[in-house]
């Protein structure tokens, strides 16, 4: 059976970017379909099944898909060789507490797990480098994706080959938020006029993720023309994403990654 991937254009010879849809969906189980994210309570073996099926399709081995667990954090990790010499507990503890990876590795899948936050895939093909960031509203605050924009150039990466693309994520639309997330963004310094809106009827705040992240790439020196935005809306398309605000946090991910073949 193959899983049904949603491909990112990347016009970069041997490097793929894709998100996951859920394929088949029971409306009654939130974790229905396939979720590769094993700290969410879905069932270890169901979580390993829908790991080892994906790393066949790939055709890459199981160790060779790499993930870490989320904390919506600012941290990013490398994986190389020194990486890839530790056991598995090492391995765990140094992704632990992760939102993004960045590898010059080939073969190496790297993800995040997603359900509503902006996955965000990022690679300067002349450089080989690499990367994937989860970006919910604390990591963008946090500017995330810079910090993962600063790493891919320790790596060897130029910020002006760097092409970005964000996977499915929730609209603004569906992104109702509290004022005191709006005060978080406004305390970062964001533009609160091109990512704020009021709904006309409630007055509650909507805050476009996506247009957030995309000023945080520009601000850290990614061309504007280089970055694409999904229009896949996750709370909008539950029976393709999985979506916390639509089926509650106890439900699957999904998975966006990019790995250099």
């Amino acid at each position: 059976m193959n899983l049904e991937l949603l491909e990112f254009v990347t016009p970069i010879e041997g490097v793929e970017a894709f998100s996951m849809t859920r394929g088949q969906v029971d409306g009654r189980n939130a974790y229905s379909g396939v979720n590769l994210c094993d700290y969410v309570g879905d069932d270890a073996l169901r979580v390993l099944d829908a790991r080892l099926t994906l790393a066949m399709q790939l055709g890459v081995d199981l160790d060779d898909l790499v993930m870490p667990r989320q904390t919506h954090s600012c941290r990013v990790a490398v994986i190389d060789e020194p990486f890839r010499s530790m056991d598995i507990d090492k391995q765990e503890q140094a992704l632990e507490g992760v939102d993004a990876l960045v590898t010059s590795l080939k073969g190496v899948v790297i993800g995040v797990n997603t359900a509503d936050c902006v996955p965000i895939v990022l690679v300067d093909g002349e450089a080989g480098v690499i990367a994937v960031a989860h970006a919910g509203w604390r990591g963008t605050v946090g500017r995330i994706a810079a910090n993962v924009v600063d790493e891919m150039r320790r790596q060897g990466a130029d910020v002006r080959r760097i092409q970005a693309a964000m996977g499915p994520s929730i609209c603004q639309e569906c992104f109702e938020v509290g004022d005191e997330v709006v005060e978080a963004f406004r305390q970062a310094h964001f533009d609160l006029n091109a990512i704020v809106k009021r709904h006309a009827d409630t007055g509650k705040a909507h805050i476009d993720l996506r247009a957030a992240n995309r000023a945080v790439l520009i601000a850290a020196g990614v061309p504007a023309d280089q970055i694409l935005l999904s229009q896949h809306c996750s709370r909008c398309e539950p029976d393709s994403f999985f979506s916390a605000r639509r089926l509650g946090t106890a439900s699957g991910r999904t998975f966006t990654a990019i790995y250099r073949q």
